[in-house]
């Protein structure tokens, strides 16, 4: 989907889709990833499993990333310019869809709130309103070897397989599950990680909130669950917090308990349905 114009980005940005059966018409979902992914994050479980719950799931590769144009300017790409690919994805898509941000992707829903409404929005192990730059100071001093790994993965696409494991999951993961995911991982924006520190922080008073649901991951030493909290805090709303889980929960061995509850979110705000 999405590749049919070389002279239009909207139609170059790859886009996944599971569509629900034949007959249904649930709502249209956007999943946005974070740093150093793609839309491959979404496409083993969460697409599957929301199209078979009935909706029309749907994953945007942010310029740079993936399946998308723009590797070979990726260190000059912008939060703005991942806004903009959003704002495309939606036009796209169509169906006024309810947005899914995990980590970097959901600062990215936030910033498009600024621009456009949304019918709702789930940010999952998000970066916080506030930034990166507190979680940043508290890995470096905490664990300044992983610190230092996790920069060089933003520069050159590539950390250990020890450093991916303890970064992105609460346990174990499959050898050959983790080889897929090393290969799949890709540098990211150094301009867009400036962004989230400082430079482009979401303005709560411009954004047209709709209801949120924040969830976190117990585990999680990206983004950690005081993060998380402090986001929810900032929006009005409580953050849930899964045990178990480390930062990439669409791919933890859980991952089903959150799908879940997204639904569950969605089903009683009546947000299931167009």
């Amino acid at each position: 989907m999405g590749k049919d114009s070389d002279s239009d980005l909207v139609e170059q940005l790859e886009i996944l889709e599971a569509a629900p059966a034949k007959g249904r018409r649930g709502r249209t979902l956007i999943f946005v990833h974070g740093a150093f992914a793609g839309a491959w994050c979404w496409s083993k479980y969460f697409l599957p499993y929301f199209a078979k719950k009935g909706f029309r799931a749907c994953a945007v590769s942010l310029s740079g990333h993936g399946g998308s144009p723009g590797r070979e300017r990726l260190d000059w790409l912008s939060i703005a310019d991942y806004v903009r690919d959003l704002e495309q994805a939606v036009k796209t898509v169509g169906g006024d869809p309810v947005l899914v941000g995990h980590s970097m992707g959901g600062f990215v829903v936030q910033k498009y709130l600024e621009r456009a409404e949304a019918p709702g929005a789930v940010l999952m192990a998000s970066v916080p309103p506030q930034g990166l730059l507190s979680a940043s100071i508290a890995l470096a001093f905490s664990n300044p070897g992983l610190f230092t790994d996790i920069n060089s993965m933003m520069h050159r696409g590539r950390a250990s397989l020890a450093t991916l494991q303890h970064s992105l999951f609460a346990g174990p993961v499959a050898p050959d599950e983790l080889q897929t995911y090393y290969r799949l991982m890709q540098p990211e924006s150094q301009r867009a990680m400036w962004d989230m520190t400082f430079f482009d922080l979401p303005r709560l008073a411009r954004e047209r909130c709709p209801p949120l649901l924040v969830l976190g991951a117990e585990s999680d030493i990206l983004v950690p669950p005081a993060q998380v909290e402090q986001a929810a805090q900032a929006y009005g709303t409580q953050a849930e917090i899964y045990p178990g889980m480390g930062h990439l929960m669409m791919l933890e061995v859980r991952w089903q308990k959150v799908a879940d509850r997204i639904i569950e979110w969605l089903r009683k705000l009546k947000l299931d349905r167009v």
